[in-house]
């Protein structure tokens, strides 16, 4: 299971430390977030204690409205719980008894000043993110009228020219040869370029080549949503390939299913027109136009019309 260290939580959400031990054990692995406030009134049933605790305006006025010796009580209980962390939003005052109690304990403590809404949003975001399930496959994803479409084929079959073509044709570059693909929603699926390889390309008889410093900013996108994935195949005259584009074809990539293209490649295609083709394709089926179908539903009526 994937999770994420609370000292790396710390350092990308910029949390002020107000107590922490030793946190080099402790893990978050579930992107959901609890507002204490049941917690706090008495109430322990499904207490989700493994998720990240938040404090905002509305848990820290009922705090400071009870007793202190309720006060005390009811932190007690719930500092008893194995929670990660707990993060007091809009930079409010720490109670002595909260600060006590969560060093008794060993309880991470900190503190944002955003407010609890936007501070919950954004944890959510972030942790949906680094905990996504993730892959890397070879290949080249680029953005194509707004399609991110996934290149894939053997090596040397002619992706990263094909992308340097469309990069030339005002379209944008992903990730060149791997792609870090993250499964962000049930159905959603990120792909990226890792870290050391961002922005370049490899052109075989030239080498390696930096396409922002070459193309400029406009060129490349840091992360694009996979939406297409094309098939580059060299050319076989024994195989029958799909002329009229009724028959679809689709690839599971984590559990995610992508509708697919196989494009047969031989000397004379011009592969990026190509894949231009296929994105406007894409869009136009997304919004209810099928060329294929349109077609054959002419042809269809044609026959019944003679017979």
């Amino acid at each position: 299971m994937l999770s994420v260290p609370i000292e790396t939580l710390v350092e990308d959400l910029q949390l002020e430390v107000l107590y922490k031990d030793d946190c080099k054990y402790i893990n978050i692995s579930t992107s959901d977030v609890n507002r204490p406030g049941l917690q706090l009134a008495g109430f322990f049933d499904y207490f989700a204690y493994e998720r990240i605790q938040v404090i905002g305006r509305v848990e820290m006025t009922y705090l400071m409205s009870i007793d202190v010796k309720t006060r005390n009580e009811r932190l007690n209980d719930y500092f008893k719980y194995p929670i990660p962390c707990v993060i007091v939003s809009r930079g409010m005052d720490i109670p002595t008894e909260l600060m006590d109690i969560a060093q008794t304990y060993k309880r991470p403590l900190f503190r944002t000043h955003k407010s609890t809404t936007q501070f919950i949003n954004r944890t959510m975001n972030y942790l949906e993110s680094v905990l996504a399930p993730q892959i890397t496959r070879h290949g080249v994803l680029v953005d194509v009228y707004g399609v991110g479409i996934l290149l894939m084929g053997d090596s040397g079959i002619g992706k990263s020219e094909t992308a340097l073509e469309l990069v030339k044709r005002g379209h944008r570059l992903v990730a060149d040869d791997a792609v870090e693909i993250r499964r962000v929603t049930d159905n959603r699926l990120i792909g990226e370029a890792p870290d050391l390889i961002k922005y370049f390309m490899e052109v075989r008889g030239i080498g390696i080549i930096d396409i922002r410093a070459m193309y400029g900013a406009g060129a490349i996108i840091n992360t694009k949503s996979i939406d297409l994935v094309i098939a580059l195949e060299i050319w076989d005259n024994n195989k029958v390939y799909d002329r009229l584009g009724l028959v679809e074809e689709s690839m599971d990539i984590l559990d995610v299913t992508l509708p697919k293209i196989t494009i047969p490649v031989r000397p004379g295609r011009n592969l990026a027109i190509i894949v231009e083709v296929a994105a406007m394709n894409f869009r136009l089926k997304n919004s209810g136009y099928h060329a294929a179908q349109e077609l054959n539903q002419r042809l269809e009526n044609i026959i019944e019309q003679k017979q």
